[in-house]
């Protein structure tokens, strides 16, 4: 017999109402939830827009996030550090004033970026002065921590649930803009430098003679090589007249541009006064009072300038704080040319001036050079100094002076720890007097 089912209790009208309204109210509450979501995403994509829009400066774009965030009314209390030069600047406030945000202390792991989840700041131990925020919103953009975004006056956890996402998504816009303003002025700040690095590199190869002369008298050679891409070394030589011709090796305090414009003032000024016809004890005041004029006694330059008389064998100088030249004659012995005075553009008047004289004897060799041929050092910190050049010198003085350079660079490079990386730039001149 079968055992008959008993009928389901008919639901009362009161029970339906009920369900049917808490029904609505789910539904509107998703609904009210979807509206929000799509109003925070157009945000972000409104100011996303916006700060990619037109070339806005860093201020500007902290200031529209600012404008966003007071039209959230849920955001109460906000203050926004952002990650500057590898320490952390509040760049925005809500409810407070950026002088007040400033001196808000950063913790040791915030200012070493080792908080990387939101979390609370309380958990943080921050001290009293954090007292009115409630959470932390770290931004990380490639791993890195770019910026921290605190927050507080929430009014409900789900005022602070629906909050978090939006918050980062808006910072992550942000700091994205930022990072792309920085990185497009530092991209417009780069081709500026690879242009007046270009321009002084022309400027420099204008400064050096183009051929050297090799006749009956006199055979030069010259050899440079700039540590950077713009060198502070300088060389010169100069046919006054049929009799005298002029050499010349400088070295101007620093690198790079500021010291190629003052070297090209340096070479301005001596081939003026030398086409004027102007004895050295004139040229090298001259030449002080130009640079002291220029640099304000910021810069110096050392140099070396002789003049050879082809005709009486005589050779004139002036050094001034520069390396010692080496004129080994064809006896072997060795002459260093120290007559001159101290290094041009330290100060308005030169103390003293000497110029020196020698007579050259047939067959001589003078080598010019900067501190950068001298100034290497091997793994033990030893020098190779002025005794290692007379070493090659001895040894190869009767190789051509081509052979010769290349004898002297083959040396330092091998004694050298740092092999052709040099401390500084390396300028040879060297005149072999028939």
């Amino acid at each position: 017999m079968a055992t008959a089912v008993p009928d389901s209790p008919t639901p009362h009208p009161a029970d339906s109402a009920a369900l049917l309204a808490a029904r609505d109210a789910q539904l509107k509450q998703l609904k009210r939830q979807l509206m929000l979501k799509q109003f925070e995403l157009d945000t972000v994509l409104g100011v996303a827009h916006d700060m990619t829009a037109r070339d806005h400066t860093i201020d500007e774009l902290y200031h529209m996030m600012r404008l966003t965030l007071q039209g959230q009314p849920n955001v109460v209390k906000l203050v926004l550090f952002a990650r500057e030069n590898d320490r952390f600047r509040a760049r925005l406030v809500l409810g407070g004033d950026l002088a007040s945000a400033e001196k808000l202390p950063l913790t040791g792991p915030l200012l070493d970026a080792e908080v990387r989840e939101p979390q609370a700041v309380e958990d943080l131990n921050m001290g009293v002065a954090w007292e009115k925020y409630e959470l932390i919103l770290p931004i990380l953009q490639q791993r890195r921590v770019v910026a921290y975004v605190f927050v507080g006056g929430f009014r409900s956890n789900y005022d602070r649930e629906q909050l978090i996402p939006f918050l980062t998504s808006l910072a992550n816009t942000l700091m994205g803009a930022v990072e792309n303003h920085r990185l497009q002025a530092q991209r417009v700040a780069d081709a500026a430098v690879r242009k007046e690095i270009e321009i002084a590199q022309e400027v420099q190869k204008l400064l050096f003679p183009r051929e050297l002369p090799n006749d009956t008298d006199v055979a030069l050679e010259r050899t440079y090589v700039p540590h950077t891409e713009i060198g502070g070394d300088y060389y010169d030589v100069v046919e006054i007249d049929a009799d005298r011709v002029m050499l010349c090796v400088a070295d101007v305090s620093g690198k790079g541009v500021p010291a190629s414009l003052l070297m090209s003032n340096f070479q301005a000024g001596l081939r003026t006064l030398l086409r004027q016809g102007v004895p050295l004890a004139t040229v090298v005041p001259e030449l002080n009072h130009l640079l002291f004029r220029n640099s304000g006694g910021e810069k110096f330059i050392t140099a070396f300038l002789g003049i050879y008389h082809r005709r009486t064998r005589r050779f004139e100088f002036v050094n001034a704080g520069h390396n010692d030249p080496l004129l080994l004659a064809d006896n072997g012995t060795v002459r260093t040319l120290k007559d001159g005075t101290v290094m041009l553009g330290i100060m308005e008047d030169l103390p003293m001036l000497r110029v020196g004289e020698v007579e050259i004897p047939p067959h001589s060799l003078l080598l010019l050079y900067t501190d950068g041929l001298t100034e290497v050092f091997d793994a033990d910190g030893n020098e190779f100094g002025e005794e290692g050049v007379l070493a090659v010198l001895h040894r190869s003085r009767y190789l051509p002076l081509p052979r010769l350079h290349q004898e002297l660079m083959r040396r330092i490079e091998e004694f050298s720890s740092r092999g052709t990386r040099f401390a500084d730039d390396v300028t040879i001149l060297s005149c072999r007097f028939k």
